[in-house]
């Protein structure tokens, strides 16, 4: 497993495996806690791992947390997936960049998306499982979400969306997003760690 920097993401990582295949399937380790140590992160922050299951033209985000944020490695375990992350720390050096990827389950691709950066995917398969490991058990009450069709952000969906949750279908733009954490002075989005 290797590490590597995702230059338009400060701070963010793609932790790569590689998979061993044989006439069973294959097998390939999909965290060691010393690669990620290697990039300067503590393996034992992360405290809750989460599974989503998806079909084809499902689209799930733009997600974040508000507070002291929540960062996150995802991974496509099973399918293919559209992976997006926006930086939307402020102090970041990359604020406001968007990155895209397609992770699957034949690569086992982990990103490594650090808090204060907003994250969606969109299925490519029939069956898509998602992978998530975050690093704060989740609350629900410091959810942010930013809609996907921001024209701001001009995030390129491959796909015509076939399903999403009514909090997703009715996100606020993120000039609004932006405005209401500037109108309340809160802590989001976390400083760039």
């Amino acid at each position: 497993m290797k590490a590597t920097g995702i230059p338009a993401i400060a701070d963010a990582y793609v932790f790569e495996s590689t998979p061993y295949a044989d006439e069973r399937g294959f097998f390939c380790r999909t965290f060691d806690a010393d690669v990620v140590r290697s990039v300067g992160l503590d393996p034992d922050t992360f405290v809750q791992d989460s599974v989503s299951r998806s079909a084809r033209g499902v689209l799930r985000g733009l997600h974040l947390r508000s507070g002291a944020g929540e960062a996150k490695l995802v991974r496509c375990s099973y399918g293919r997936i559209f992976d997006v992350v926006v930086d939307l720390r402020t102090d970041s050096p990359t604020y406001r960049n968007r990155a895209f990827f397609e992770l699957s389950g034949e690569t086992q691709v982990t990103l490594y998306i650090p808090a204060g950066c907003a994250h969606g995917f969109q299925a490519l398969t029939e069956t898509a499982d998602v992978s998530y490991r975050i690093d704060r058990p989740h609350d629900p009450a410091e959810a942010v979400t930013i809609a996907f069709d921001d024209p701001e952000l001009a995030i390129p969906w491959p796909l015509p969306v076939t399903s999403m949750s009514q909090r997703d279908r009715e996100a606020p733009s993120l000039a609004d997003v932006l405005q209401q954490k500037d109108e309340v002075r809160s802590a989001w989005p976390p400083k760039a760690r």
